[in-house]
């Protein structure tokens, strides 16, 4: 009686210490939660993450009759990876990169249970701890991806239908119409969901490592070749239809039902393999008679943690705070024979959202022609931050441009990205195109590498550098004398080092 009285106190007080932990958690990171919760409203891609959270809590419900023989034990010693958790979090937010800082809310969650309640206990419930990992919104890199995928498998699948066919990228044209792969057509939220529920299954349903792997990877392969089936099968219902059947939002509508029939058909393909369940049984512990001033000795040091990422960040930023800048355009041009062309019109504008100052002008040497697009960003957060999905040439759903290509050259020792953009119809004579050419500059350095200009703005913030960055885009018409890359690299030679100046000059606006 006594030892079961001494395991009943000791739960009440650590299970008190811990949903006091994780609202202390909440309470310094809400912005964070806040970002997630947002993208599960807005994103069709994220939606089932709302039920992640009760389905984790249901999983540790399933097993609470042998988690009660556990007793809880506070351990000190997980300071150091919350610490560094911490740390990540911090780098995150500086870097503002959702993904980083979501994680690392989510890690500090899940490592406030062995924290609190120890190891054992948190060994026992490794799965429904690991399965809160899928309410960060992750995976969306892999669209464009996916994107070109399901392009290329359905042109080749109705190229062997007997249907000609032109592509160019994610925009192809048919006998009976033009049709472009954008986002919806990725089939990155089938795969993304799938993989969630597929994990699940596999975790409620099989008791070997060796099933529970291959349910999980039929998850991911299935769902990537039902996408490309039904991106194929709605382009020939369009085409021997008419265009009638199958060109609007019916066929999101026909690939979801597509989607649920055939996962529905794997998981009942998946049942053939059903284990049985067994109930988990743990070795019954006491408590020694230290362990209540330990877990206020631990959650004392856990509540010092959390606090320390959302301090830091507070001096890094104060450290960092500017004036507005402004670009100065007169800074270019009158090198190398190229002068500002201020009557020319701006036909094409890269999509890049709410920049600090923004510059955009046309340039003219005898018969060649090159656009400037700069974008300078400071004081970057969450709503505006230079490196971004939002960020981009061209947006798919634009009525007039789209990019067709894109690739890389050096350029004066440092890479940059090269781009095709094209306006009209693919086999019209209202054709236009632009060869691009883009690259960042981040405190003083070149990259064309999304992932070092975020590490460039995390290292010159913790430097109390500022968060100065910008995006140079250099554009041409492809039908000038010489042609695009012609002008393109003639403009660079004269041009690049007056671009540089730029930069610095508007840095040093503070």
């Amino acid at each position: 009686m006594s030892n079961s009285h001494t395991n009943t106190s000791s739960w009440r007080n650590s299970l008190l210490a811990l949903v006091v932990g994780l609202v202390w958690i909440l309470a310094w990171y809400w912005e964070t939660g806040a970002a997630m919760v947002s993208i599960w409203e807005r994103s069709g891609t994220f939606t089932h993450a709302f039920l992640v959270p009760p389905i984790t809590l249901w999983l540790i419900w399933r097993l609470r009759q042998p988690l009660a023989t556990i007793a809880p034990r506070a351990n000190l010693w997980l300071a150091l990876p919350f610490f560094c958790v911490g740390g990540l979090w911090l780098l995150g937010e500086l870097a503002a990169v959702n993904v980083v800082t979501q994680f690392a809310l989510v890690a500090m969650i899940v490592l406030a249970v062995p924290m609190l309640l120890g190891m054992q206990l948190a060994r026992a419930i490794t799965f429904p701890l690991l399965f809160l990992f899928f309410a960060v919104p992750f995976g969306e890199f892999v669209m464009p991806t996916l994107m070109q995928w399901t392009a290329n498998i359905t042109v080749m699948g109705v190229r062997m239908s007997g249907v000609p066919v032109f592509q160019e990228g994610l925009q192809f044209v048919i006998p009976s119409g033009h049709w472009s792969v954008i986002e919806a057509c990725s089939g990155v939220r089938y795969l993304i969901a799938s993989i969630c529920i597929g994990v699940l299954f596999a975790y409620l349903n099989y008791r070997s490592l060796k099933r529970r792997v291959l349910f999980v990877i039929a998850a991911t392969i299935v769902p990537l070749i039902a996408n490309w089936i039904r991106a194929y099968g709605i382009v020939m219902l369009g085409h021997v239809s008419g265009n009638k059947l199958a060109t609007g939002v019916d066929h999101l509508v026909y690939g979801w039902v597509f989607f649920g029939i055939v996962i529905t058909a794997l998981f009942m393909l998946g049942m053939r393999w059903h284990e049985p369940e067994r109930v988990p049984a743990f070795s019954a512990e006491t408590t020694s008679g230290k362990s209540s001033s330990n877990l206020l000795l631990v959650w004392f040091v856990f509540a010092l943690l959390v606090c320390a990422p959302r301090a830091a960040e507070w001096l890094v930023e104060r450290a960092n705070a500017h004036a507005q800048p402004q670009l100065q355009t007169e800074l270019l041009g009158s090198n190398g024979g190229w002068q500002l062309d201020a009557q020319a019109s701006h036909e094409w504008k890269p999509a890049f959202v709410n920049p600090s100052a923004e510059l955009q002008a046309m340039f003219r040497n005898g018969q060649q022609r090159v656009g400037v697009y700069i974008a300078y960003y400071r004081q970057q957060d969450y709503s505006r931050k230079l490196i971004s999905s939002e960020n981009m040439l061209v947006r798919s759903a634009d009525p007039v441009w789209a990019q067709v290509g894109r690739g890389s050259r050096e350029l004066s020792s440092m890479g940059v990205r090269t781009a095709t953009l094209r306006s009209g119809d693919l086999n019209g004579t209202t054709e236009r195109r632009l060869a691009v050419w883009q690259w960042y500059w981040i405190d003083g350095h070149k990259t064309a590498s999304d992932l070092k200009g975020k590490l460039y703005t995390t290292l010159a913030k913790l430097q109390g550098h500022g968060d100065d960055a910008a995006v140079i885009i250099l554009f041409a018409p492809e039908n000038q004398p010489g042609g695009a890359e012609a002008a393109l690299e003639n403009f660079s030679a004269s041009q690049l080092s007056a671009i540089q100046n730029l930069l610095e000059q508007t840095r040093k606006q503070r």
